[in-house]
């Protein structure tokens, strides 16, 4: 099993694209947003029509999971809100909701501007779909006829005449062209203003009379770029499909008050207590997601998955160990470094003895295997050698001639943890 994780974006709440969406001139359901029952029934009684009860949760796909409701008096609005706020989607809780008028829609289309980092692209892409309302993978599988890609050269940029281009090869007719192609060019010049990963309007709706409207939206903006951006109101730059734990939160502000390199935690055990998870830390995405799988495969589980890499200093290699662990009961602590990094790696080595030296020191036969390459090695293995040696605890160290071997270092750690628990159970 491989763990994903986004690390370097984060994502808004519907609502907060859609404000974003309406100040760019791109018309939104009217509507606000509401945190308790009887703000809901003021809305509600202020459009005075049908409206939509939308969960504002983290999450795609609320609507099969219950998070969005129609409600045609505001006395129903009062009770939808009553039933969603406080309850649970998708392991998120919610706790506002956004009450929009309910559109009388003719047409539903999609339009998503993403970044392709692959070799044969770099570049940002417009996509658009005259199929709306589902996932945009389902549209490409069973309909890929009705979507269209186009590549942006960031130095050009998207002129009204790429999206004329873009919408006529999916035969668009003429009256569209003009209020689909503004929206196009709209939400392409929002995602370079706010460094966005990716924007989607799934849907975009024509109305019966003419009008066109962003009736939901997904905004993701890179994490480096949130100091840009105060007027958005991001506490924590991370993007996660489930709530942030307690020490999640608390390692964000490793990150947030130094921007030297990364250091990133995610706590993915449950906050039980329970015993038999190994504290996981790897160096760099790729060669660190091989460690977990490694260590899968020996039959062991990871209590979080925390990197450190990008030339990070000793100092927030330090406190992410010590985050590491914070969590209970962990029975070992794995370094995964599977790559010959270009950072100096003894930082790396005084972080890592600092925060063991005062975390093991009472706890003996604590098993730890610590793979670490690259710049200054030789002398960062010979910190971590000497600065451990007299800590009461199994202690492997490897260095790059075992880069490649996940699996006998993975098989390493299954051992010195079964000889560790063997001895407590005695």
């Amino acid at each position: 099993m491989t763990y994903l994780f986004d690390i370097n974006m984060v994502r808004l709440l519907e609502y907060q694209g859609k404000q974003i969406l309406r100040k760019c001139g791109i018309a939104i359901p009217a509507g606000r947003i509401g945190s308790n029952p009887d703000e809901a029934e003021q809305i509600a009684s202020e459009l005075n029509k049908p409206v939509v009860v939308k969960a504002q949760v983290w999450s795609t796909g609320r609507g099969k999971a219950g998070g969005i409701k129609f409600a045609y008096s505001k006395e129903e609005t009062r009770r939808t809100a009553e039933n969603l706020l406080g309850s649970e989607i998708k392991g998120f809780k919610v706790e506002k909701v956004l009450v929009e008028e309910k559109l009388d829609i003719d047409r539903e289309f999609y339009i998503g501007v993403i970044v392709d980092d692959s070799y044969k692209v770099r570049s940002p892409v417009v996509i658009f779909s005259t199929r709306g309302g589902v996932d945009i993978e389902e549209v490409s599988r069973e309909t890929p006829e009705k979507i269209a890609r186009m590549n942006v050269d960031i130095f050009q940029g998207l002129k009204l005449y790429d999206a004329y281009y873009l919408l006529k090869s999916l035969n668009v007719e003429s009256g569209l062209l003009r209020p689909l192609g503004e929206v196009i060019c709209g939400v392409y010049d929002l995602f370079r203003k706010y460094d966005a990963r990716s924007i989607e309007i799934n849907p975009l709706i024509l109305t019966k009379n003419g009008e066109i409207f962003a009736a939901d939206c997904r905004f993701v903006i890179d994490d480096s770029s949130v100091p840009r951006h105060p007027e958005l109101g991001i506490s924590i730059a991370r993007d996660s499909d489930k709530p942030l734990s307690g020490l999640e939160e608390i390692a964000w502000t490793i990150e947030e008050g130094d921007y030297r390199g990364v250091s990133f935690f995610a706590q993915l055990a449950p906050e039980t207590g329970k015993e038999g998870y190994i504290g996981y830390h790897g160096i760099g995405g790729g060669g660190a997601i091989l460690g977990v799988d490694a260590l899968e495969r020996q039959g062991l589980r990871i209590a979080d998955y925390a990197d450190t890499s990008g030339n990070p200093t000793a100092s927030k290699v330090y406190r992410i160990v010590k985050t590491i662990f914070a969590q209970k009961n962990i029975v070992g602590y794995f370094l995964a470094g599977f790559c010959v990094a270009n950072q100096e790696q003894w930082h790396h080595a005084h972080g890592i003895v600092k925060a063991l030296r005062e975390e093991l020191k009472d706890r003996k036969g604590f098993p730890v295997v610590l793979v670490l390459a690259g710049n200054k090695e030789e002398e960062s293995l010979q910190i971590l050698k000497e600065g451990l040696e007299d800590l009461p605890i199994r202690l492997e160290v490897y260095g790059r001639e075992h880069v490649y071997d996940t699996d006998f270092v993975a098989g390493r750690m299954k051992t010195l943890v079964d000889e560790y628990l063997s001895e407590r159970r005695e």
